[in-house]
């Protein structure tokens, strides 16, 4: 899943950069609202991390504009103000949620997975496909009896195939919603993931789930 964090303080944007990472979610960072909007533009986020108070752009104009522009990606606000009418009118402005610094990870890492569920219609954040299961929140993928350990990257790409199981996904989006700007490895580095998740998710398994659609994309089914 692909995060933009918007907040001006670097201090705490490297934090949260660096924790999210190691939550398996790409990330996408940067210090004022015009860039925030350049950002969010250019890609879609499964979720946006968004600073009220900061240079060029407040977070509340920036959300207004993105609204007014049909943006659907879930806003969570952060804010270092506590009153009332501040957490009304960015839920008002369209935010899904808001939280007041300081605040502790994991109660942001769970309103980030109850904002991923809303626009996924999912209850919760365990995923089931056939025999194959895959627990979000634990990191955890079992094939059957057999327990499965994927690196990072594999599980950020697994993830995003069982969130969009029956769905073709292009090599293009894919590579949008798992690598970031920084990323600057080869073309072929979906092809090479799907390689990898191939040998420890269907070898040795009757039952193949990742099929190749030819000059779509790749897709997660269980076919009968």
């Amino acid at each position: 899943m692909r995060l933009l964090i918007a907040e001006d303080e670097k201090g705490l944007n490297q934090v949260l950069v660096k924790r999210l990472e190691g939550e398996h979610y790409t990330v996408d960072a940067c210090y004022d609202g015009e860039a925030a909007l350049d950002y969010i533009r250019m890609t879609d986020y499964d979720a946006i991390i968004l600073d009220i108070m900061m240079p060029k752009l407040d977070g509340m104009k920036v959300l207004k504009q993105l609204r007014g522009e049909g943006i659907k990606a879930p806003v969570l606000l952060l804010t270092a103000r506590d009153g009332i009418q501040d957490r009304v009118s960015g839920l008002d402005c369209g935010a899904d949620d808001y939280m007041v610094k300081p605040f502790a990870f994991d109660e942001l890492l769970a309103r980030i997975r109850v904002m991923l569920r809303r626009t996924s219609d999912h209850v919760s954040n365990r995923y089931e496909l056939a025999d194959l299961v895959v627990d979000c929140e634990a990191h955890r993928i079992m094939r059957g009896e057999q327990e499965i350990t994927l690196s990072s990257k594999e599980f950020s790409v697994l993830e995003y195939l069982i969130r969009n199981k029956g769905i073709v996904l292009s090599r293009e989006k894919i590579e949008a919603h798992i690598w970031n700007y920084d990323y600057a490895g080869g073309s072929n580095v979906v092809d090479v993931y799907i390689r990898y998740l191939r040998k420890k998710i269907d070898e040795g398994f009757e039952q193949k789930l990742i099929h190749t659609v030819r000059g779509a994309g790749y897709v997660l089914r269980a076919d009968e």
